[in-house]
């Protein structure tokens, strides 16, 4: 799909080959924060969780996607996830599972191709990011790809005994 290609990376449906590098993630204690987890996954869910991943994203309400450079290897995950048909609107969420990997430009053009995507095949509206206060390289992301600070959520989410406040970004499409 074409929608899904760029310059630097493409994305793509998950595989069952993406076993470990979805197990390395969602059990990183470093994620923790961004994915609201709370405990590990085990590989036996995470196994369940992909062979279930290509059920239609009205049905499950979420779509996850594989972030690779052009010569197939994995650096991270994109999310459309809480999908509402009716309102017409999805989340997004980005990850670039490691640091050297940052700052080339991979979640940028990863986030343009999943708006793109959103708008133009899905038909949605808006979609919208939750970014917690401090995660400056996220701001910059989204506000790069024209997504607007919109609200901030003061204390709204609970990380090693601290609150922290969350800013609500937001991207409304230009089609009708």
């Amino acid at each position: 799909m074409l929608t899904l290609k760029g310059d630097k990376v493409y994305l793509r449906a998950l595989e069952p080959e993406d076993l470990d590098f979805v197990h390395e993630i969602e059990n990183n204690e470093d994620f923790w924060e961004i994915s609201s987890t709370q405990s590990p996954y085990s590989k036996f869910l995470i196994r369940q969780y992909i062979e279930n991943a290509h059920r239609d994203i009205y049905d499950i309400k979420q779509l996850r996607l594989v972030i690779c450079t052009k010569r197939g290897r994995q650096v991270g995950l994109i999310d459309v996830y809480d999908l509402e048909p009716r309102d017409k609107r999805a989340a997004i969420g980005i990850l670039i599972a490691n640091k050297k990997d940052r700052k080339k430009g991979f979640g940028s053009e990863s986030l343009s191709l999943l708006c793109d995507y959103c708008f133009t095949h899905l038909g949605l509206h808006q979609v919208y990011a939750n970014v917690t206060a401090n995660n400056e390289d996220s701001k910059k992301v989204f506000e790069n790809n024209g997504f607007r600070k919109v609200g901030l959520k003061k204390d709204w989410t609970l990380f090693n005994g601290e609150f922290k406040d969350e800013w609500l970004y937001q991207l409304v499409s230009n089609v009708h």
